[in-house]
């Protein structure tokens, strides 16, 4: 592991695509090269794949980030919070999840609608900041996609529940809703408001005279 970690420093670079015949012809000696490369990726390595990266053709990968710093003693011992899920604990995240990344909401197997790609789930490991300022890594259900390059990604549980705590007992009422559902329906306002920031300036006008009771331009004679 030390070897391919300081082969992709030295010799391919951060940013940079190698193929599997490159990682193989450079170690030869080695059986499992293509495990030690995936072992770095538990010690914060960033090795996107064609299913990380769609850019990338099946043989090719890029060592976007390094990690821990394997060659020092100490480093390259694989941290706690990522030790393996047995499939049980796998099984009972995705049902607290409902089966939905909890960063796009996607469904297992659904098509993004930017593409004919079909989602698949993982679990992640988030960092969260309690309340009382501690750490600790919770599980989570996310999308393949939306995985992609979040190893980092940190929640801060303590703002979320001071925001919780100046909620107005009707605000209050309403976000328990959409908590008890695990899902909010946009209102007919919501989607008004999506629907005038795609609109260009003059359409924007057109809204803003409705709004204030004005004639609408363009509405002169009809």
């Amino acid at each position: 592991m030390v070897r391919a970690a300081l082969w992709l420093l030295t010799e391919v670079g951060e940013g940079s695509i190698f193929t599997k015949a490159e990682l193989r012809s450079a170690f030869p000696d080695v059986a499992q090269i293509d495990r030690r490369i995936r072992d770095l990726r538990d010690r914060g390595w960033r090795i996107d794949t064609s299913r990380d990266d769609p850019s990338l053709k099946q043989e090719e990968q890029r060592f976007v980030s390094r990690g821990a710093e394997v060659w020092i003693p100490g480093q390259a011992k694989a941290p706690k919070h990522k030790s393996s899920l047995t499939a049980a604990q796998r099984q009972k995240v995705f049902e607290a999840d409902s089966y939905l990344c909890r960063s796009c909401g996607i469904a297992a197997g659904e098509e993004y609608e930017d593409d004919l790609t079909q989602s698949v789930l993982n679990i992640a490991r988030r960092r969260v900041l309690l309340a009382d300022g501690s750490e600790e890594y919770q599980f989570v259900t996310e999308c393949k996609r939306c995985g992609s390059g979040s190893a980092d990604r940190e929640v801060n549980l303590g703002a979320v529940l001071e925001l919780v705590e100046n909620l107005s007992p009707m605000e209050r009422r309403i976000l328990a809703g959409w908590v008890a559902a695990d899902q909010r329906t946009p209102e007919p306002i919501d989607k008004m408001w999506g629907l005038y920031r795609t609109l260009p300036e003059e359409a924007r006008k057109a809204v803003t005279s409705a709004l204030d009771g004005d004639d609408v331009p363009g509405d002169a004679g009809n």
